[in-house]
């Protein structure tokens, strides 16, 4: 005896025609968004453009992650920041290879446009910024550097400088394990205990090994960054008035967690 195919659910499928793909990720607003400006137009602009906005995208996720990380490491959880933060290694990992797209750009392709690009430039990210700030390294100057900063994103700088980052969510992980936080060194005893008993510490150990896979990933995305600018307009500065190449390397030794990255000559 056959059984009858059961009608399909009438909530999936196009019969649904409730929302399309396109309606959902609002395809028509987001593929209009790749305006180049220069006349005649130069063909690697789209690339350019299309680069950068994806950029945006993915530090808009990382700011989510990074965040709910903070929030749940600030009320004592270690499991869930490690997960978040091992996602974003995987995102940091995609920003570093999406260097090699941009590498496909000659210099000659983009000195033909690159003129209309000044003053913006990706020194004025605040996404970017915001990522710096959250995971702890706060630069109050950076505010009195930009230019032009509308008042929304000038608050949001704002608010990351004066809200607690990462690190400060780390060391309220380890004041409620019980470790003393007050001071550097009594600090660095605290992770000479854990880092010495790892199979009673596991888990901040691994939450510590997290932010520090963090930060070797910008550290990284830095230092791709810096060969990126160097290859494509040599010592020239930067469109937004930065030392352009020069502004790059000197922020390549920039760390969220030196006190991390120091334990590892102490042990």
């Amino acid at each position: 005896m056959t059984h009858p195919t059961p009608a399909p659910d009438p909530r999936f499928g196009e019969q649904g025609g409730l929302l399309t793909y396109s309606d959902y990720l609002r395809l028509a607003d987001l593929l209009a968004a790749q305006v180049p400006e220069s006349d005649p137009a130069s063909h690697d602009e789209l690339l350019f453009i299309t680069i950068h906005q994806v950029y945006e995208l993915w530090f808009k996720l990382l700011l989510t992650e990074l965040t709910d990380a903070r929030e749940r490491m600030l009320a004592g959880e270690t499991y869930l920041p490690r997960v978040r933060l091992e996602r974003c290694h995987v995102v940091e990992r995609v920003l570093i290879g999406q260097v090699d797209v941009i590498d496909t750009m000659t210099p000659q392709d983009f000195l033909a446009f690159r003129t209309k690009l000044a003053p913006a430039s990706g020194f004025q990210s605040v996404q970017f910024r915001e990522i710096e700030f959250l995971s702890g390294l706060k630069d109050p100057d950076f505010l009195h550097r930009f230019r032009r900063l509308p008042s929304a994103e000038r608050e949001r700088l704002e608010r990351r400088l004066a809200e607690p980052s990462l690190w400060d969510g780390f060391l309220a992980v380890l004041a409620g394990a019980g470790f003393p936080v007050d001071d550097a060194e009594a600090r660095f005893g605290a992770y000479t205990r854990i880092a010495a008993d790892r199979e009673r510490f596991g888990p901040l150990w691994d939450l510590a090994e997290a932010l520090v896979a963090h930060d070797q990933a910008f550290s990284l995305w830095r230092a791709r960054h810096v060969l990126m600018a160097e290859r494509q307009i040599g010592t020239k500065p930067g469109t937004g008035g930065s030392a352009g190449g020069a502004y790059l390397r000197s922020r390549v030794e920039t760390r969220f967690y030196p006190e991390l990255w120091e334990l590892r000559s102490r042990l």
